[in-house]
């Protein structure tokens, strides 16, 4: 009963979360006169987009190398298969030949808008069905790929351990990166160049006759599809499978004493890890509005390493908070550390490009230092108390 309880009040939590952030969107189309950080241009909704992208790839990651004790490298790889399949299925046939001009066309021309664009109305309510369910299959189809991907990989590598794991997952995905920027390939991958034109977040902002929006939902739809990858995650974790990943993790002599498959039970949580990592790495393409492999580079997984450390290895909601925290200080909060500043008529000294990233490793180094364990360390931040505790009425003196 109160497990039924709490579940009700983390779900209802998780709702007003997304309500809050539809409002936060159109407060600008209802409140005039708002500040610029309102605006749905700012860097505030940037940041929200990126994160909610970023929290999800990292939870993903966490259940690898924190619930597992898997030490791969490989999830920038695994994401840019899932941007590219998510882009190569998504761009309409009739902009395929333009977007792969350099090589007279794409190999494959079959879209799956056009698809369903077929079944459904063009317009109307038919087109935004037709244009929901062909980006949900093509994130689970991104996933798939990835998965797939890591199945064929981990054939290999899950029977190595420690850091030859991590060189052996890291050299694959930049072994991919190369494959995908060989030119021979152009009429599927596009080569060094970049894909483009197919549906973003902001392809879901509803509009009117003439074109103007009338409900923006660029930064709802990220968090929505992240916020349910990450509940199937904590779901998986918290299953009979999540406690044989803990057990590996712990000890694999005593986890195989008592039955459990390592092979079996590790391939299932690399596997499971990289289709979200690949469903991520969809979300990233829409939130860049193109696909390009050089922009899955070994950086991107040591970015989401760093933020599994720092919100805690072994804790889903640390990751997400992480992620939340690292990319409004790494794109926002610092963002004036690059520019010349006066005070007066006194220059500040330091100042320059680049000095951001200076003070934020300093800030990177402090918080390790002072958080050994992350900032959760494997605890898990309990929303439906938290809603419970809100909404609890303070009690009157006698």
């Amino acid at each position: 009963m109160k497990q039924n309880k709490r579940s009700f009040r983390t779900f209802i939590a998780i709702v007003i979360l997304l309500l809050f952030v539809i409002l936060l969107e159109n407060l600008s189309a209802f409140i005039p006169n708002l500040p610029q950080v309102f605006m749905p241009t700012s860097p505030l909704f940037t940041v929200l987009k990126k994160a909610a992208v970023y929290s999800l790839v990292a939870v993903s990651m966490n259940l690898l190398n924190g619930f597992t004790g898997l030490f791969s490298l490989g999830q920038a790889g695994f994401m840019l298969l899932g941007a590219y399949t998510y882009a190569i299925l998504m761009v309409p046939a009739a902009q395929k030949e333009q977007v792969y001009y350099l090589f007279g066309g794409c190999a494959f021309d079959f879209s799956l808008p056009d698809m369903f664009e077929s079944i459904f109305c063009t317009k109307g309510a038919g087109a935004a069905v037709s244009m929901i369910l062909a980006c949900l299959i093509a994130l689970i189809l991104a996933g798939c790929v990835a998965g797939f991907f890591s199945f064929l990989i981990g054939i290999p590598v899950l029977r190595l351990k420690s850091d030859y794991l991590a060189i052996a997952t890291l050299g694959f995905a930049e072994i991919l990166r190369a494959i995908f920027q060989w030119q021979k390939l152009g009429k599927v991958t596009n080569g060094a160049n970049m894909i483009k034109g197919f549906p973003t977040f902001s392809s879901f902002n509803i509009t009117d006759a003439s074109g103007g929006t009338v409900l923006r939902l660029s930064t709802f739809v990220p968090f929505l599809i992240s916020t349910l990858c990450i509940l199937v995650i904590i779901l998986l974790i918290n299953s009979s499978y999540g406690r044989a990943f803990k057990s590996i993790r712990d000890d694999e002599i005593a986890a195989e004493a008592m039955g459990i498959s390592l092979f079996r039970h590790k391939m299932m949580s690399f596997v499971i890890s990289s289709f979200f990592a690949g469903v991520g790495g969809a979300l990233f393409a829409m939130y860049v509005a193109n696909a390009q492999a050089k922009a899955f580079t070994s950086v991107m997984t040591y970015e989401i390493l760093l933020i599994v450390v720092i919100g805690g290895i072994g804790s889903v909601s640390g990751s997400v908070l992480a992620s939340f925290l690292y990319v409004a200080c790494s794109e926002w909060w610092l963002r004036f550390l690059d520019s010349e500043q006066y005070i007066g008529s006194i220059k500040v000294p330091l100042l320059r490009n680049g000095f951001r990233m200076v003070v934020f490793s300093v800030v990177i180094m402090v918080i390790v230092l002072f958080f050994s364990q992350g900032i959760m360390g494997n605890n898990e931040l309990n929303l439906g108390a938290l809603l419970k505790k809100i909404g609890k009425r303070p009690e009157r003196k006698k």
